[in-house]
């Protein structure tokens, strides 16, 4: 089966990459399907998309941001028309299933219209003056090129956080999409074309972290970084980051609990656990990986959870009647595999999957059977570590005290979530769980386009995305004052 050969987007040319190599995107859920043959980038590629993202902006932040926000609003109007086609194209390189990938879609719209509102609104502050015939005020200022290395997990969702908001703010940009998952990456972009979007305002350079994403933070022209990924690497973008004094927005790995008390609705906190442990094959940094069940209600809670999973529909995301599709490559397969053998070694009791499916129709893909465990301690391993895939551990508690403090005994503070029917408990998790994130009643996903979204610890390093707080990062904030009382004022003296 032929398939397509998709370039960089540079100063609005699409063109080869100057190394001459490529790579091929292929279906987690068939290897032998290719997706298609993309640009295996070097630093080469990366100085022409800077070069071409400094000579854009040049133009692009005088135009003034409600006309910036059109080709926004124009955008979320045609991902709409195209949601279908986009999802599928998602599902076959990413594998999670279509009403997921629809829903990733949808994701990236909504962030459309919010940031489109935006032109109008990018709000500063008028405020006194401590002197007479004096007036002061605070405005936005676009910060000029971003550069964006983007994860495979959300392929249009992601791109759009970082995207929608940048431009609306008047920067220009230049994405490194996860080399699992450029196809998305290059629809969410040929629709800001369609829409309307000058040239090389949206440059993309395709290619591996070492080769193409470390160039993107490293280069001089490129005046702030947002970067999505694991904390690993998120450590080194940060470090190079700051020895140049580059703004830089890390979201990262979470290890995320959802406390279960004896007074919640064991129904919907058994769905809350299913959508949660096995919604996106676990791949998500929100993922519940981590049930911490109060001791009365976790008999009956694990036996029905593991009746779930086991019957949980595994396969091909573009099969409607399938529920969990593929892990994303070989790399995440291992890794499932590992904690699952360093999780029984340690002592932790396997209840159902932790192994590779191989058989019949798995044969040619990256599928792992969804995963629970019990007898999981705190410390172990498998309940600090992160591992991106369907495996689930459950923890016993005795009281909603001990529950919160298992619930902060990692690294990681993204999302959490509290099952109870109590009101006082669901206030204290709110105050008391360490995270940037707490759903009450409802799994640790589902975060929306509008409140910020990020963590605290070693998930992020205090930037948010989504709402204002991307526009915080996209924006760096000028004092303005205008003096006209036709004399020298000295503030704090006179």
């Amino acid at each position: 089966m032929s398939h397509k050969l998709y370039k960089n987007l540079i100063g609005g040319e699409w063109v080869a990459a100057k190394t001459g190599k490529t790579f091929l995107n292929s279906s987690p859920a068939n290897k032998n399907d290719v997706v298609g043959e993309f640009q295996s980038s070097g630093a080469d590629d990366v100085d022409a998309a800077v070069k071409a993202a400094a000579e854009a902006f040049k133009t692009w932040r005088l135009v003034p941001a409600p006309k910036r926000a059109e080709i926004l609003y124009r955008a979320g109007h045609l991902l709409e028309q195209r949601k279908e086609q986009y999802a599928k194209d998602m599902t076959r390189e990413m594998g999670k299933v279509l009403a997921e990938t629809r829903g990733d879609v949808q994701e990236a719209i909504d962030t459309a219209y919010y940031m489109a509102g935006e032109g109008r609104r990018l709000f500063g502050q008028t405020t006194p003056s401590e002197l007479p015939n004096k007036f002061a005020m605070s405005v936005r200022m676009p910060v000029g090129v971003c550069g964006m290395i983007a994860p495979w997990n959300f392929p249009m969702a992601i791109p759009s956080w970082k995207l929608f908001p940048a431009l609306v703010c008047g920067n220009t940009c230049v994405i490194k999409p996860a080399e699992d998952t450029p196809l998305s990456t290059f629809n969410l972009v040929q629709t800001l074309i369609d829409a309307g979007l000058p040239k090389g305002v949206v440059n993309i350079v395709t290619g591996f972290g070492p080769e193409a994403g470390a160039p993107l933070v490293e280069h001089p022209g490129v005046h702030a970084v947002s970067f999505t990924g694991s904390s690993e690497v998120g450590r080194l973008v940060g470090q190079v980051a700051a020895a140049n004094f580059k703004p830089c927005s890390l979201e990262m790995g979470g290890k995320n609990a959802m406390i279960v008390l004896d007074d919640a609705n064991l129904d919907l906190a058994l769905d809350g656990a299913v959508w949660g442990a096995f919604g996106t094959t676990g791949q998500r940094c929100t993922a519940t990986s981590r049930i911490i069940l109060h001791k009365s209600i976790a008999a009956e809670f694990t036996e029905k959870l593991v009746a779930r999973a086991k019957a949980l529909k595994v396969g091909d995301g573009l099969d409607e009647s399938v529920e969990m599709g593929p892990q994303v490559n070989e790399q995440q397969i291992e890794t499932s595999t590992k904690y699952c053998e360093v999780a029984q070694q340690e002592g932790a009791k396997l209840l159902c999957g932790g192994k590779r499916l191989t058989e019949g129709a798995y044969a040619n893909g990256t599928f792992f059977a969804p995963t629970v465990f019990s007898e999981v301690k705190p410390e172990m391993r498998i309940a600090q570590e992160e591992v991106f895939g369907p495996v689930v551990s459950l923890i016993e508690c005795s009281s909603f005290d001990e529950a919160l403090e298992i619930a902060n005994s990692i690294k990681y503070g993204l999302s959490t979530a509290l099952y109870s029917r109590n009101v006082n408990n669901a206030y204290r998790a709110i105050r008391d769980l360490e995270a940037g994130i707490t759903y009450i009643n409802a799994p640790t996903i589902g975060a929306e386009v509008h409140l910020p979204f990020g963590g605290v610890k070693q998930t992020g390093n205090g930037h948010r995305e989504g709402g204002t707080g991307a526009l915080d990062f996209y924006t760096t904030w000028k004092s303005v004052y205008v003096d006209y009382s036709d004399k020298l004022q000295r503030a704090q003296i006179d």
